[in-house]
């Protein structure tokens, strides 16, 4: 039922439209006019305003069929990771690359096509379906400040899927960690570096030695912390006053994310004012944790609709965020399907071909399934 022909067209020419983050305004409107091709309502919300950008989340509304069937969310982000300009797609032996110098765009251009394919074959084919929200965010490459940001009242869904995991068709995310942001300014005392070193206190050093301390990288099966962001510094001839140090605490379970992050505040603080400097530091929440459990509808149904189109299902965590952290917070219980895009982020990026048709018959057979099934309560 899938149009192979059609879904890689389109894949083609979605990954050539270039979609910065806060810059998604052509994916948009390319997108907008296909989901009303498709006779969806269509509404852009006000996230682009509040973030600096110019284009909001587009949120499409298909009525069912099937009259007391749940109401499903089916959600990708529109935006990419740079380099994402000039880029040019490359179909060789069933793989689909860019030309080495750009992102390829698969993510999430293939969660995005296979969510347009699958609309368009339920309708085609007569499917019976409830009532579809299809949200398509911006700005989720930059801290899920789409999600992060969406009008909430416009969240008509009891259940749905985010397509925007590495893996093949198949896989099912369930568990996904929260993140906090740390931000950490360590201040020393400014001196002339040849004149008169011993009057000043260098803030690099402090923020060098705090590091040494830091407990980092991997600190268990759950949880990470990673610095990512370090600033300071004048010129050679200054003892530097003041550096800035950006951190990241992230896990799957709230008091351990707690504890790390507690635990790389009291490190700095204790270091750096034990050798005669200041600190300040500035906690903020990314975004929440969030675990599904396996016998959840929303999880069970996407079992059930993968073994009927001869995919393996496979339940499992990550360590990364999406926008499903957002829509969970939200009340909508959301699960993380995986598309089969590969070394996302990189110029080496690739997708399989045919991971794009088993990915619009799992959804087109996760909306079939859902459509047979009762809303509950």
């Amino acid at each position: 039922m899938v149009n192979k022909a059609r879904v890689l067209a389109e894949f083609l020419e979605l990954v050539q439209i270039k979609s910065s983050s806060r810059q998604e305004r052509e994916i948009a409107d390319a997108l907008t006019k296909k989901l009303l091709d498709i006779g969806l309502e269509v509404v852009e919300d006000t996230a682009g305003q509040k973030i600096g950008g110019n284009a909001g989340n587009l949120i499409g509304y298909l009525k069912g069929t099937v009259a007391n069937a749940p109401v499903m969310l089916l959600s990708a982000h529109m935006d990419s990771v740079e380099p994402c300009a000039g880029i040019q797609p490359q179909l060789k032996d069933g793989i689909i690359t860019s030309a080495g110098d750009t992102i390829l765009g698969s993510d999430d251009k293939s969660g995005v096509v296979g969510i347009l394919e699958a609309l368009r074959v339920i309708k085609e084919a007569n499917i019976p379906h409830g009532d579809i929200q299809v949200v398509f965010t911006v700005s989720e490459e930059i801290g899920l400040s789409g999600s992060r940001n969406i009008d909430r009242h416009l969240l008509k869904a009891d259940f749905g899927y985010v397509l925007d995991a590495s893996g093949s068709p198949g896989n099912i995310i369930i568990k996904a960690p929260g993140q906090n942001c740390i931000e950490i300014g360590v201040h020393g005392k400014k001196a002339h570096a040849g004149l008169a070193p011993e009057e000043g206190i260098n803030a690099i050093i402090l923020a060098g030695k705090a590091l040494a301390e830091l407990k980092q990288g991997r600190i268990d099966e759950e949880t990470t912390a990673n610095v990512g962001i370090i600033n300071g510094g004048q010129a050679t001839n200054i003892v530097p006053d003041f550096v800035s140090v950006i951190c990241e605490a992230r896990s799957r379970d709230n008091a351990k994310l707690e504890a790390q992050t507690k635990l790389m505040c009291e490190t700095f603080e204790r270091v750096v004012t034990g050798n005669g400097g200041k600190v300040t530091i500035n906690v903020t929440r990314a975004y929440d944790p969030y675990t599904l459990a396996d016998d959840d509808p929303v999880v069970v149904l996407a079992c059930e609709a993968a073994n009927s189109v001869g995919l393996e299902p496979v339940l499992g965590s990550t360590g990364g965020g999406s926008d499903a952290n957002f829509f969970n917070k939200y009340g909508v219980p959301v699960a993380v399907l995986g598309t089969g895009m590969s070394k996302v982020h990189t110029t080496e990026e690739f997708i399989k071909e045919e991971d794009l048709y088993k990915l619009a018959e799992w959804i087109t057979a996760i909306i079939k399934t859902a459509g047979q099934t009762e809303k509950s309560g």
